[in-house]
């Protein structure tokens, strides 16, 4: 245990290191991100300035991690992770050559997600990993297409919520939070050390990221996040415990496919904006009481779903 507890302090110092240097790299290089211009259009300029790729280095971090980790678990966990942040870390970069806020079309990205996340579930499943839950193993030809969906939609999930200071990074805390009641219990051991790492990266960042922030995590470290959360359950044979732990990050996207959904079928909205982030800050509030009332509503909900899944259906 205490080997885990130096490992995630010098992972914490070494993030902060790290994105303080990345930021001043990225500030040198003048690189910004092009706003969109159906945006929420508030603090259009502060945004555009403020470097996007902050998530490049959760990819350098995972590497450190794999390497200390090293083993057949750790190299399967961290690759998934590692994966969804390289087909961000292309997004941003599309993004950044075209100076374009568009960078991968939907379709063609959620193609490459399917094919990322299919392979890796493919090989968790050749592991005897793949299960609903602990004890509830399920037909394979129901819960592989789950995995590979779930493990998708939590990448692109926790994309579309990375749009205020802190949220997308703060909701990732608490969802870690969650994940240590469902978890089965092993403090010396692998999930232990993975999510004191992953605690360690996150929390670095955010202390950057918090309003004003002076950094955003891109489309690289949204995947990542999402990646790394989906991960830590399906390897754990626990399908069902992404919907605690990404409570909040669910609502986001359904509530951008409920709008879409209705602009296009009945022509009219159902938000002032999506996703359902920027539908409060329209109606005027600002952004960190939004923020700060979607970690609170991120941690009631995933708190109170684990303690109902963990009754349920045990640990």
């Amino acid at each position: 245990m205490m080997e885990i507890a130096v490992w995630g302090g010098g992972f914490f110092l070494l993030g902060l290191l790290l994105q303080h240097v990345w930021i001043g790299v990225q500030r040198r290089w003048s690189v910004g991100q092009a706003q969109k211009s159906y945006g929420v259009g508030i603090d259009v300029e502060i945004k555009a300035a403020t470097p996007p790729m902050g998530g490049c280095v959760f990819l350098f971090m995972a590497l450190l991690a794999l390497l200390a980790t090293w083993g057949s678990e750790a190299l399967v966990f961290w690759s998934l992770p590692i994966a969804g942040g390289a087909i961000g870390l292309v997004d941003d970069g599309m993004k950044f050559f075209r100076k374009s806020s568009e960078g991968f079309r939907s379709l063609a990205k959620l193609k490459v997600q399917l094919v990322v996340c299919g392979a890796w579930a493919l090989v968790v499943h050749l592991r005897g990993g793949l299960a609903l839950w602990s004890g509830i193993p399920g037909p394979v030809w129901l819960v592989f297409p789950l995995a590979v969906l779930g493990v998708s939609g939590m990448m692109n999930a926790v994309n579309i919520t990375d749009g205020l200071d802190g949220l997308a990074g703060g909701c990732f805390l608490i969802a870690l939070g969650a994940l240590a009641f469902l978890l089965p219990s092993d403090g010396s051991g692998f999930n232990a050390l993975a999510m004191v790492l992953l605690f360690a990266m996150a929390s670095s960042f955010l202390f950057y990221n918090l309003h004003p922030a002076r950094t955003f995590m891109g489309d690289t470290g949204a995947h990542f996040l999402g990646g790394a959360l989906a991960a830590l359950c399906v390897m754990n044979g626990r399908l069902l415990a992404l919907i605690p732990v990404g409570f909040l990050f669910g609502v986001e996207l359904l509530s951008s496919a409920v709008q879409i959904f209705t602009i296009r079928k009945l022509n009219r909205r159902v938000l002032l904006m999506a996703p359902l982030h920027h539908h409060f800050q329209r109606l005027g509030w600002d952004e960190t009481s939004v923020t700060m009332r979607f970690w609170l509503v991120q941690a009631v909900g995933s708190l109170w779903l684990s303690a109902l899944f963990t009754a349920l259906f045990g640990r």
